[in-house]
C-alpha cells in the first residue's frame, strides 16, 4: 500500500465509535462493463471514522496495479448496512464484494461464489484454521475471514499486588481464589456482564474454557453437561462474592469502563480496550493474560467479520479474486487491520503483528478460539435467550437457566 496512506492514517486511533452517518457510492461509473474495464460494488460498514479513508486508499493502490477493474466503494453505518443490503438483492443489484457477519441464507439461496473461486489458495491457506472453519456451510467455505476479535483477561496489578496475587490466574479455580482476595480489599474480584448487552459473550468465554459450547449450523446445544459445569462455577464466583453485585443486570460497555478507572480486579475484554485505557486512564498498572480455564488449557470467545462476494456477472469473477488477493497481501492487510484496531484473521498477519506485545495475548489465542453459530437459522433466538435469561443465574440453578434458554432454542 502506498506511503501515503501509512502515514496518514497510523495516527488515527485505532479504536473509534461507529459512525451513524452513510455514504454514498465513493467511485464514479456504474457496475459491469465500461470501455473494456471491469466495475466492482463494493458494500462495507463503518468500523470507526477512518475506515472510509482506509477502504479508499486500498482501492487507489489496487486499481493503479489493475487499470482495467475500477471498484466504487459504498459505506454505510452498521444500523444500516443489512437493510441497504437487502434493499440492493430485491432490485437485483447486490454488491460484489460485502463486509458483513450473517451468510448462510446467502449461500443456502446460491447467491455467493464459494470462497476458493473468488482467492487463491495462497489467499485461503493463510486464514487460521478456526476462523476458515467458522466461514462454512454445508461443508463449503464461502466467507473469507476479514477481521477478528477474542477475548483476553484484563487484571489491575495494583489491586493484585494489595490482594497478595503472585500472577494471573490460569484456571478456574485460580481464578476464583484471586477474586475472592480482592474482593475482601473492598473492590470487586472479577466483572461477570451477564446484563442484555452481551450474556452470550460472557457465557461462551466460561463454556468454550470447559469444552463447551452453543452447537454447529445443524444443532443448538446449549443444555450439555459440559456447559452446565461450566454455569454451575459462574454461579459459584457470584455466590462466592467474587464479582461485583447483580451481574444480571451488569452491561459489558459500563463494566469495563468501570475497569478502566481501576474499580474492577478482573474482566474479559477486547483489543480495543487497550485504546481506551490509553485514551481514559494512562496510568492504569494492568496485564494481560490468557481466559482462565477449568483445565488451564487456552480457549476463548472469537467473533470475525467477512468478506463475500456474490453472483452478479461471471465476468466479473477474476476482478473479484484480484481484488480479494490484492488485499489480503500481507502489506495491505496487516495496515488495514492495524489501523481499524482488529486482529488479523491470517497466519501471515499474526506473525507481522506477533511483536507488539500488548496485542500478544489475543494473538496466541486465535488459534483456539470458538466461535457463536452463526449459520444455524435458530441462532437469532438462541442469541435473544441467552440476553434475555441469562443474568437470571444469580436467582435460579444453572440447570434452570440452561433448560429455559434451549427450550427457546428449540421452538425457533
Amino acid at each position: 500500500m502506498k506511503s501515503k496512506l501509512r502515514t496518514g492514517l497510523a495516527a488515527m486511533a485505532a479504536v473509534g465509535a461507529l459512525t451513524v452517518s452513510s455514504c454514498g457510492f465513493g467511485g464514479s461509473g456504474d457496475s459491469g462493463e465500461e470501455g473494456g474495464a471491469t466495475t466492482l460494488d463494493l458494500l462495507v460498514p463503518s468500523y470507526s471514522d477512518g475506515t472510509k479513508a482506509l477502504w479508499e486508499g486500498v482501492i487507489e493502490d489496487f486499481e493503479s496495479a489493475n487499470e482495467d477493474i475500477s471498484v466504487n466503494l459504498q459505506v454505510e453505518s452498521w444500523e444500516n448496512l443489512e437493510s441497504v443490503l437487502q434493499t440492493k438483492i430485491q432490485a437485483g443489484e447486490a454488491p460484489d464484494i460485502y463486509n458483513g457477519g450473517a451468510f448462510s441464507a446467502f449461500a443456502d439461496e446460491g447467491l455467493l461464489y464459494p470462497a476458493n473461486e473468488v482467492a487463491s489458495e495462497d489467499t485461503i491457506s493463510d486464514f487460521q484454521e478456526s476462523f476458515a472453519e467458522n466461514e462454512t456451510f454445508d461443508g463449503t467455505q464461502y466467507g473469507l475471514p476479514l477481521i477478528a476479535s477474542v477475548r483476553a483477561l484484563f487484571y489491575n496489578q495494583d489491586l493484585f499486588d494489595a490482594a497478595g496475587i503472585q500472577a494471573p490466574p490460569t484456571t478456574w479455580d485460580e481464578l476464583h481464589a484471586a477474586a475472592q482476595k480482592i474482593s475482601a480489599t473492598g473492590v470487586p474480584g472479577y466483572g461477570m456482564p451477564l446484563g442484555s448487552e452481551e450474556a452470550q459473550g460472557e457465557s461462551l468465554i466460561w463454556f468454550a474454557g470447559n469444552g463447551g459450547g452453543f452447537g454447529d449450523e445443524s444443532e443448538i446445544a446449549v443444555n450439555t453437561p459440559e456447559n452446565l459445569e461450566a454455569a454451575e462455577f459462574m454461579k459459584k464466583m457470584i455466590s462466592d462474592g467474587a464479582t461485583q453485585p447483580d451481574p444480571g443486570a451488569t452491561q459489558r460497555t459500563p463494566m469495563i469502563n468501570v475497569f478502566a478507572q481501576g474499580q474492577i480486579g478482573m474482566v474479559y475484554a477486547l483489543p480495543q480496550t487497550v485504546g481506551q485505557i490509553e485514551e481514559e486512564n494512562p496510568d492504569l498498572n494492568y496485564g494481560i493474560a490468557n481466559v482462565p480455564t477449568n483445565s488451564g488449557e487456552p480457549s476463548t470467545l472469537g467473533v470475525a467479520d467477512r468478506l463475500m462476494a456474490f453472483k452478479n456477472d461471471e465476468d466479473k469473477q477474476e476482478a473479484i479474486k484480484a481484488f480479494m488477493d490484492f488485499f489480503y497481501a500481507e502489506d495491505n492487510y496487516v495496515e488495514w487491520v492495524e489501523t481499524e484496531g482488529f486482529l488479523p484473521t491470517t497466519k501471515s498477519g499474526s506473525e507481522a503483528m506477533g511483536s507488539e506485545e500488548s496485542l500478544k495475548p489475543f494473538l496466541d489465542m486465535l488459534p483456539t478460539a470458538k466461535f457463536y453459530p452463526t449459520t444455524n437459522p435458530d441462532w437469532n433466538a438462541t442469541d435473544g435467550a441467552f440476553k434475555a435469561l441469562m443474568g437470571q443465574l444469580e436467582d435460579q440453578d444453572a440447570q434452570t437457566v440452561l433448560e429455559q434458554i434451549q427450550a427457546k432454542a428449540d421452538a425457533a
